[in-house]
């Protein structure tokens, strides 16, 4: 995608707050997105969290009750769930060493780093750790937003929910996840979402951005 297609479609993408439940986003384009969070990069390779997708109309009213009753979340066709490990172990980063070893061949420098990694990570507080791995699902998920607006898919990305009621209904403390972001997948709703109409606003360069040669 040429950079003036890739600013068009990031002037066209929007925090989609009402969604035509009418219209469901192809499979296709679904599996495009989800394959570029699988491709987004992380620290140090470990991509230490996990993303379901969500189309059970069930599970998606239930989310919506404790979204702030969020409309997205059921009229969207999709609702990704982005979910970061609540902890690392030595196992969590035993399985990624493994798996590079398996990709790249056996590497004692591959080992020895992390080696040390496990000696950073492992002695500090959980939710440090916690923290740390949500901030690896933020750069899937700015990858996602991206992809969605590149295939004309709307999407608004959510913080307002209880997480811990999320991760019940999800069951994720028993596979050691916590939720972290929710990305509802749709098309918008002409007419209906009084945020469509607006004039995008952002600050100007010059008051975010210093140039230090």
């Amino acid at each position: 995608m040429s950079n003036s297609t890739l600013m068009e479609k990031l002037n066209w993408r929007y925090a989609t707050k009402k969604m035509d439940p009418s219209k469901a986003v192809p499979q296709e384009k679904v599996d495009q997105i989800v394959e570029t969070i699988r491709m987004a990069p992380s620290s140090s390779g470990t991509q230490p969290f996990e993303l379901f997708v969500i189309t059970n109309p069930e599970i998606r009213a239930d989310i919506r009750k404790v979204g702030w009753d969020q409309t997205p979340i059921t009229e969207g066709s999709h609702l990704l769930v982005f979910a970061a490990w609540d902890n690392y172990s030595a196992d969590r980063i035993d399985a990624v060493t493994a798996q590079m070893t398996e990709a790249r061949g056996e590497l004692p420098l591959l080992n020895q780093y992390y080696e040390k990694l496990k000696a950073t990570y492992l002695p500090r507080d959980a939710q440090t750790n916690h923290d740390h791995a949500a901030r690896q699902a933020y750069i899937a998920l700015g990858f996602a937003m991206a992809a969605a607006a590149e295939l004309d898919v709307d999407c608004c990305p959510m913080e307002g929910f209880d997480a811990a009621k999320v991760d019940e209904i999800l069951g994720l403390k028993e596979k050691g996840l916590r939720s972290v972001v929710l990305l509802p997948l749709g098309y918008r709703q002409d007419g209906a979402d009084w945020l469509l109409p607006m004039k995008k606003v952002r600050k100007a360069k010059e008051a975010m951005v210093t140039e230090i040669a």
